[in-house]
């Protein structure tokens, strides 16, 4: 593999890849960033958590000029947090050529965006809605762009952007550079490269099992009323730094998260119901470490590339394989490992079938964890934090009240005391969740076009309450969470 001092990228450049601590290149950026450099056109065909972002972002801030105070990049993004996090990522590589990215999405105050404009950003990272508002009200002007990139091009595609994309590139001069990066090549992409791109190099990164090859996966085959009792042991015995929970509705996910915090777990949702603000909160928090389990939609989690993600959860098993590889690509990212869990009803083994021969890979099936391993797996964790405190903290001021306490009780009883007052056991709180959404199930027949249809029965068709082991507490149906919660097929 490359490092990025072969690249022959300069100084400003290598100072803030080095300060955002990447050191080898991933494949799609090896191959990418040198044809980038020149000039041409490209066409990346590259699957989510390769790398992508810097592949593009590199050498898009390496050819702009700092000195020439106008928009000379655009970058288009299917999702507002996708294009706060690109914004966020070109802005790290050109830090040190003070090259500044700004993000134009939805949901946003346009008169904020309209203030943040005056401030001659070099690049915008944009949802093709809300730049086609700025372009109507001529508070973007796009006669001086060098550098288009259309990123994750297919889900805009699927998401209605293809007029919006054709008018934006229809206003963009000719003389310009084009990047496209989507992971499938659907007939729509094709087309656009015919029509705006001038001899573009196609540059694939195959995706057998490059989305998850660095991503230990797992399923418990559990029914639909004990969910989110296995998930909380899973938790308890993992005891992940930061991990996301997919659940398939917004209702479940505000259910969910009300109820992991009822549990004690650092835990909050996000969906396309919240506002703007309540979404760049959550998702600050969570990447701060504030928050420890992030529970999110599909839709929501579109783009997201938060580093340090150890585990993913499927509490509701994905629609489709293609959604499978997008939520766990949310951890192994480039290079680094991670694990991903997903908890299957009887009646969605078929699914989870489906989902193997696609990423060519065998899911390991796991026993449902039992209550002791979790709380031994609390146990470790409490030592393990002992161990941390003897380590790195001050400690002398408790000493006198040790040796006190030891000259009455051998150490091995004071010892297990402390272990079992600090370690979180297993309460009774009582959490009912609603039952789970229909899945769309493809049949694994000899039909060569894969087939569709609800289940109605069991964990679909009937309310199951779920019972958790932990105190009294309230129906989490009834709180402020659910209320937000309603369903929308447009934001997921």
């Amino acid at each position: 593999m490359a490092t990025f001092t072969d690249l022959g990228l300069s100084e400003p450049i290598i100072r803030s890849i080095v300060n955002m601590g990447f050191e080898e290149t991933t494949p799609i950026q090896e191959k990418t960033i040198p044809t980038a450099l020149e000039g041409k056109d490209l066409i990346g065909q590259a699957q989510t958590g390769t790398g992508k972002t810097a592949a593009y972002g590199i050498p898009l801030v390496e050819r702009i000029l700092p000195q020439a105070e106008q928009i000379q990049g655009i970058v288009l993004a299917p999702t507002r947090e996708l294009a706060v996090q690109v914004a966020e990522e070109l802005n790290k590589i050109g830090q040190f050529k003070r090259i500044h990215a700004l993000p134009i999405y939805g949901g946003q105050g346009i008169d904020w965006q309209i203030r943040a404009l005056r401030k001659r950003p070099h690049i915008i990272v944009a949802t093709p809605g809300r730049l086609m508002d700025h372009m109507r009200r001529r508070t973007i002007r796009l006669n001086e762009i060098k550098i288009v990139v259309l990123d994750e091009a297919d889900e805009m595609l699927n998401m209605g952007f293809l007029e919006d994309i054709e008018t934006i590139l229809k206003e963009i001069p000719e003389e310009r550079q084009t990047l496209l990066f989507s992971a499938t090549m659907p007939r729509q992409i094709q087309n656009i490269a015919q029509r705006f791109m001038k001899e573009p190099e196609l540059i694939s990164i195959k995706a057998t099992g490059v989305t998850v090859s660095d991503t230990e996966q797992h399923y418990v085959e559990v029914s639909e009323r004990l969910k989110f009792d296995v998930l909380s042991r899973i938790l308890d015995i993992q005891s992940p730094d930061l991990s996301i929970v997919f659940a398939r509705t917004k209702r479940r996910v505000d259910e969910l998260s009300e109820a992991l915090s009822k549990r004690g777990y650092s835990a909050e949702g996000i969906h396309g119901d919240l506002t703007q603000s309540k979404r760049d909160s959550v998702l600050r928090q969570f990447k701060d470490g504030t928050i420890e389990v992030l529970v999110a939609t599909d839709v929501a989690a579109r783009g997201l590339d938060i580093s340090g993600v150890t585990h993913v959860f499927n509490f509701d098993i994905p629609q489709d394989p293609e959604s499978y590889v997008h939520r766990v690509g949310r951890t192994g990212r480039a290079g680094k490992t991670g694990l991903a869990i997903t908890l299957v009803t009887p009646r969605e083994i078929g699914m989870l079938r489906l989902i193997e021969s696609v990423i060519k890979r065998r899911i390991v099936r796991k026993p449902i964890p039992t209550i002791i391993e979790a709380v031994e797996g609390q146990q470790r964790l409490t030592m393990n934090e002992i161990l941390r405190v003897i380590a790195e903290e001050d400690i002398e001021k408790y000493k006198g009240v040790a040796e006190e306490l030891l000259a009455e009780n051998d150490s091995v009883t004071l010892l297990s005391a402390a272990l079992k007052i600090i370690t979180k056991e297993p309460e009774a709180v009582e959490v009912r969740l609603t039952e789970a959404a229909p899945a769309r199930v493809r049949s694994m027949g000899n039909n060569p076009r894969p087939q569709q249809r609800n289940y109605n029965r069991d964990g679909y068709g009937q309310k199951v309450d779920t019972w958790a082991r932990r105190g009294k507490g309230n129906d989490v149906r009834g709180g402020a969470g659910a209320q937000r919660g309603r369903d929308s097929k447009r934001n997921g």
